[in-house]
């Protein structure tokens, strides 16, 4: 594993979440795959130029770690199992007509594929991704990967699926996400974060969307953890989890759910640092205390960093490096300001299809999103200098 210095370059550590909005020319191909008039190759031709794109103008921003922007990949919660949204390519034990991840606030929806049989694996590992895109890079990159907890809603919620137990899937998918987190780090990543935006919605209890009325925090954690429990402290001090209220056509799934429904229990997950949507909260102060209060000093080994949202993935309209500086400084008031890194408060587009209406098109979201990075790097480093960080 890369030894990788968070604070290099910025005081305060700040990290992308992961995902970029594809180009309008990528969403294209995307659909024009689906319908069988371009080829396999001709996909991956314009994934390549759209990952070279964002390699390029990430690191224009000046962040200290970068990702590829998941530009070959169907979704966040997707990739390891289908090629596309539309479901070319589904791995061969799934099937139409899962659970709905979510339904958000705009009333679209986001179906998942269901369990038909077992054993369940891994179509494809986001080392496969991120291998392609580490030659274009100078600077150190992350690499996003799905949760458990995410699979998990796969299998359905009342009857079992023929020959197969929920506890065997359930070991299969604990396997694999390991197996997704080791290849990453083996493929050159600094950094791994599992995308756990299930999380905040498995306490929203919403009837259209029955999964999310069963109580399954609890056993989400639990399922996290029996991942953890697989790496070292020193390991996991390079491992995080991401909240947010989701993200895709500039709408969000849970925004409204208190985020004390989560915290206290997201943070029993012993990973070395949490990605924390926080700049579109319309009350701050009290998620900063109560991740003060739940930050742990001990997570099995190790002590627990809070990266801060400082910016409004939704939004159009980039945060000046100002606005991010005294967001920080703000946080600092609660957190100690040694455990306190910045992030986006979510990917900037984990779906490959996104529309991204509030910005009139996927391109003109593109040029914001980097405008927002670059701001948020020069903001951290702005609070740095203001609290005294190095």
């Amino acid at each position: 594993m890369s030894q990788y210095d968070p604070r290099t370059s910025t005081g305060i550590p700040t990290e992308p979440v992961g995902s970029l909005p594809r180009p309008t020319t990528l969403q294209a191909a995307y659909a024009a795959y689906d319908k069988g008039e371009i080829s396999k190759a001709q996909l991956e031709g314009e994934q390549e130029e759209a990952v070279k794109d964002s390699v390029q103008r990430f690191e224009a921003t000046g962040s200290p770690i970068i990702s590829d922007g998941e530009q070959r990949w169907s979704s966040f919660a997707t990739y390891p199992i289908t090629d596309t949204l539309a479901g070319t390519g589904l791995a061969p034990m799934l099937g139409p007509g899962g659970q709905f991840f979510a339904i958000f606030a705009d009333g679209h929806g986001r179906q998942l594929p269901r369990l038909e049989r077992g054993p369940f694996e891994y179509r494809h590992y986001a080392a496969e991704s991120l291998a392609k895109s580490i030659p274009y890079a100078n600077r150190p990159m992350k690499q996003a990967v799905i949760a458990p907890s995410m699979l998990d809603l796969l299998y359905p919620l009342k009857e079992p699926v023929d020959g197969y137990s929920r506890e065997d899937f359930e070991a299969a998918i604990v396997d694999e996400c390991e197996r997704d987190i080791r290849k990453a780090f083996e493929a050159g990543a600094a950094r791994v974060s599992v995308d756990f935006t299930e999380g905040r919605l498995a306490t929203r209890e919403d009837p259209r969307n029955p999964w999310t009325g069963a109580g399954l925090l609890p056993h989400f954690i639990e399922l996290n953890n029996r991942v953890m429990a697989r790496f070292t402290a020193e390991e996991r001090v390079n491992i995080g989890i991401h909240t947010c209220p989701g993200g895709d056509r500039d709408s969000v799934h849970s925004a409204d759910v208190p985020y004390n429904n989560l915290l206290p229990e997201m943070f029993k997950i012993n990973a070395g640092y949490f990605l924390i949507q926080l700049a579109s909260e319309r009350d701050r102060d009290p998620v900063y205390q109560s991740i003060s209060e739940n930050l742990r000093d001990d997570a099995e080994g190790v002590a627990q960093m809070a990266y801060i949202g400082t910016c409004v993935t939704q939004s159009p309209r980039p945060e000046s490096a100002q606005e991010i500086c005294d967001q920080l400084v703000r946080a600092a008031n609660f957190i100690d300001r040694q455990r306190i890194g910045s992030t986006d408060d979510c990917g900037f587009s984990p779906f490959s299809i996104d529309e991204k209406p509030n910005h009139g098109s996927p391109d003109y979201a593109r040029d914001v999103a980097f405008q927002k990075i670059t701001n948020r790097v020069t903001g951290t480093r702005m609070a740095a200098e203001k609290l005294g960080v190095s």
